[in-house]
């Protein structure tokens, strides 16, 4: 577990798909990395459908987490990491990709001392170019087996839903800062628990159910803005 800097008294957690980005990261990558590493345009059509069928009502966040992955199984790790920054880079150059008034948000508390981590049930491969991207102090997500350099299929960790919480408050208790000094940024009701955690939750976009809890609370809210 990563230790928080000795001149910084807080953290500020973001939520990254939908929240700091514009669109779920995972599902986005993964039509990627299928043009990437060679399948014909029907197999792609293929395998996004049956990627998304894992979004269908009913089906367990968590459980869908764990099927997803299991689509690089036999990929190395390296291979999966490089597809990802290049997917970064194509998607910088197009534009759009965050929500500036979120990201305008946590440049505010990485200047202000603030330990900034993104949480998020997305991989290393699409999250670490957004981290160095923004300059991220720590990353919280789902973490793949590797053995020998290559994915096994398996998923050691998930951060989906109350593992979004529990994480952020095992960071909270070892790096000794006070919860209520903490910020916590989130569009989707699976990160409720994460923002009541903190004294100063963000509720971002137009969730109906975080717009009641932030109407309720008086918690501060963001529309989740592009650049114009």
């Amino acid at each position: 577990m990563p230790s928080t800097p000795a001149s910084r008294t807080a953290a500020a957690f973001f939520d990254v798909d939908e929240t700091l980005i514009t669109f779920k990261s995972m599902f986005d990558f993964y039509d990627y990395f299928l043009d990437a590493v060679g399948h014909s345009p029907e197999e792609q059509e293929r395998l996004r459908a049956d990627a998304r069928s894992l979004l269908r009502p009913g089906m367990p966040r968590q459980q869908g987490n764990r099927l997803f992955y299991r689509r690089f199984t036999g990929y190395a790790e390296a291979e999966v990491a490089k597809h990802g920054a290049a997917w970064f880079e194509h998607h910088m150059a197009q534009g759009g990709v965050f929500n500036e008034d979120v990201l305008a948000a946590l440049r505010e508390h990485t200047a202000a001392g603030l330990t900034t981590v993104l949480v998020s049930g997305s991989f290393s491969a699409c999250l670490d170019p957004i981290a160095r991207y923004v300059g991220a102090d720590v990353t919280l997500c789902t973490r793949l087996e590797v053995r020998d350099g290559v994915y096994t299929g398996e998923v050691l960790r998930t951060m989906i839903g109350d593992a979004k919480a529990g994480s952020a408050r095992e960071l909270i208790e070892e790096w000794g800062v006070p919860a209520a000094d903490c910020h916590a940024y989130g569009d989707h009701t699976s990160d409720l628990e994460l923002l009541r955690l903190v004294g100063h939750p963000v509720v971002v976009g137009d969730n109906a159910d975080l717009v009641a809890e932030a109407e309720k609370h008086g918690w501060r809210r963001l529309a989740g803005t592009l650049a114009l």
